[in-house]
């Protein structure tokens, strides 16, 4: 039985993000991870409620005009108030699918998370320049990487 939920919130605007954002589920559902529920959500379907059931969060975007997606912000916009209290800590991991060097992105959400207070477990997930079937090895190690910390109680 899980005791431990790990939300992934990520962006999925083509099929390419699609298929990251299922290397990290599947990853962070790897076989050998006991004790996680996992749950995947769009931005536009994820509420503050989903939020304060996790015990850890990744977030996933692509890089749009040099700054998050804004189904991201739409995420943060409406439920940052909601969360910022109780949630305080939250271990969180970013990846970011970039054409350009993603930089604007990771330092906007960098900024946003500040403000919440979150942990990074990690350094950002950078997935830049042109598709690479590699990403989504990348993905999948993020979200194993990540489930299995919590799983272990390492964050």
């Amino acid at each position: 039985m899980a005791d431990k939920t790990l939300l992934i919130v990520g962006h999925v605007p083509s099929p390419n993000t699609q298929a990251l954002r299922d290397a990290v589920e599947a990853g962070a559902n790897a076989e050998e991870i006991d004790g996680v529920r996992v749950l995947a959500k769009s931005p536009f379907d994820t509420d503050a409620d989903d939020v304060l059931s996790a015990d850890a969060i990744i977030l996933g975007t692509t890089e749009n005009l040099g700054y998050m997606s804004g189904a991201l912000k739409d995420f943060f916009d409406r439920t940052y108030y909601g969360v910022i209290e109780e949630k305080q800590g939250l271990p969180y991991a970013l990846y970011v699918r970039a054409g350009l060097d993603g930089t604007g992105t990771i330092k906007g959400l960098q900024s946003i998370v500040t403000g919440l207070r979150w942990k990074a477990v990690r350094d950002p997930l950078l997935l830049h320049g042109e598709w690479q079937e590699a990403f989504t090895d990348d993905a999948h190690e993020l979200g194993q990487l990540v489930a299995a910390g919590l799983e272990a109680g390492v964050f």
